[in-house]
């Protein structure tokens, strides 16, 4: 019989039936078994001076940790996750948003999520993974290491293009320094558009060089400005004026990307002038985000963003990760990988397998050492398999089985945003990243209770 809409409504909301909402309570279920989580989180909100107890709606570490798996297992961003939080009943219950309860705005989303630190999200990974190991999820036997690349969210990087947001950057900071002392300036952020765009549509290398000399002057006369312009405020304030957040932060921007302009003109004279070969450590490919590295890939792709080496288990669990600086060769690195996944499983594991970049002798010998008995490199010229394992079919299913980590990157970078990291600044960049571990960790962790 149809329900006549003069019907009351059930004052509850009926529980949901589906797929997803099964995962998210099982990984509410998580969750709620480790309150020491929320008590980390908490810490790091409270060392970035918020307090929950103070203000108007202040989140609680349990709901920024939620936030935060919530926004990386869907890819949000904070516009998203505030819409999310306010129409999403599921997502306000896993939240610990009550109903009567108002949703946190994206401001506030995004200054409570960026309080917590890479090294709490780690901590909080390790918990998980001493989780699988009690629950018998992951024995640690079988790991399984690969490496990476998560690109920073800058644009294709040019000496015209960094030159032209060096003058338009320098030019704004100039327009509020104006506001606290009185000198004149040219802003000369349209003629350097102009001299970007006709160097990005110069057919001959001879056509760009006039025209980068005359992009490197209207920098130039841009830098002397802002250095004049810091000095006439240093003589117009006193030092202790610089303490107060507006004053301070504008010292402190025209300082920095003062800095980073003369460090993109130094590279252009060097590249465009005088045909050296700029070594990529001695590169600046953002002013953004000066700590993004270059890195060149199988002599194919040039990526920039930061390497990340990884280890997992036969669970499919990220175990541990590591985001370097520079752009190391995996070869430097296995031995590192081995023993921070011993520390991090409590215990040694039996056999390790590594793609064929990790692969040197030096570094079998060393593995070896640390007590695990088999250890495999899927291309190994110059080591012959015996000295890897005992059997030749042991390493087949050795090679066969570290392939399954080229899945678990994959599944991360499409579902869990380490294809490319939005946040800025290196810390940043690795909180990011241990925060997209945790939420794939956290899912994985639900199927499996569900089975």
């Amino acid at each position: 019989m149809r329900r006549s809409v003069r019907d009351q409504l059930p004052l509850v909301p009926a529980p949901l039936h589906h797929d997803h909402a099964r995962e998210l309570h099982a990984v509410r279920a998580i969750l709620d078994s480790h309150p020491e989580f929320a008590k980390w989180v908490q810490a790091d909100l409270l060392a970035g001076g918020i307090d929950p107890d103070r203000g108007r709606n202040g989140m609680s570490g349990e709901q920024v940790l939620c936030a935060l798996i919530i926004k990386q297992s869907n890819g949000f961003s904070y516009e998203d996750l505030a819409f999310h939080l306010v129409d999403s009943q599921s997502y306000r219950a896993f939240c610990l948003i009550g109903i009567a309860d108002t949703s946190p705005k994206k401001s506030t989303l995004q200054r409570n999520l960026k309080a917590v630190r890479a090294e709490t999200l780690e901590r909080i990974n390790r918990g998980l993974v001493a989780h699988a190991q009690a629950q018998g999820i992951e024995d640690g036997r079988r790991l399984r290491a690969d490496s990476t690349v998560i690109e920073a969210a800058i644009h294709e990087p040019t000496d015209s293009t960094l030159l032209v947001d060096c003058v338009r950057v320098l030019t704004r900071l100039l327009r509020e320094a104006r506001e606290y002392v009185a000198f004149r300036f040219t802003n000369h952020h349209k003629r350097a558009k102009r001299r970007g765009m006709a160097i990005q549509h110069a057919a001959k290398a001879e056509q760009r060089v006039p025209l980068y000399r005359d992009l490197v002057t209207v920098a130039e006369n841009t830098v002397a400005s802002a250095v004049f312009s810091v000095e006439r405020l240093e003589q117009e304030f006193p030092p202790e004026a610089f303490h107060q957040p507006e004053l301070g932060d504008l010292r402190a921007s025209l300082l920095h990307y003062i800095k980073l302009a003369e460090k993109v003109l130094d590279q252009t004279r060097r590249r465009v002038f005088n045909n050296e070969t700029v070594p990529a450590p001695e590169k600046i490919v953002s002013i953004f985000e000066p700590h993004t590295d270059i890195i060149r890939k199988d002599r194919r792709d040039t990526l920039y963003g930061h390497k990340v080496f990884l280890t997992g288990g036969a669970s499919g669990l990220i175990v541990d990760c590591v985001v370097e600086r520079g752009n190391p060769t995996d070869s430097t690195k296995a031995v590192k990988l081995a023993q921070r996944a011993i520390k991090v499983l409590g215990t040694t594991p039996e056999q390790i397998v590594f793609d064929g970049g990790f692969s040197s002798r030096a570094n079998l010998d060393e593995i070896k050492r640390l007590g695990i008995r088999d250890v495999a490199f899927s291309k190994a010229p110059g080591l012959a398999i015996k000295e890897m394992v005992k059997r030749t079919w042991l390493y087949q299913r050795l090679r066969n089985f570290r392939a399954g980590i080229e899945g678990i990157i994959s599944f991360v970078k499409r579902c869990f945003g380490w294809d490319r990291c939005a946040w800025r600044s290196y810390g940043s960049f690795r909180a990011y990243a241990w925060g997209s571990v945790i939420a794939a960790n956290l899912v994985m962790l639900a199927r499996h209770t569900l089975g």
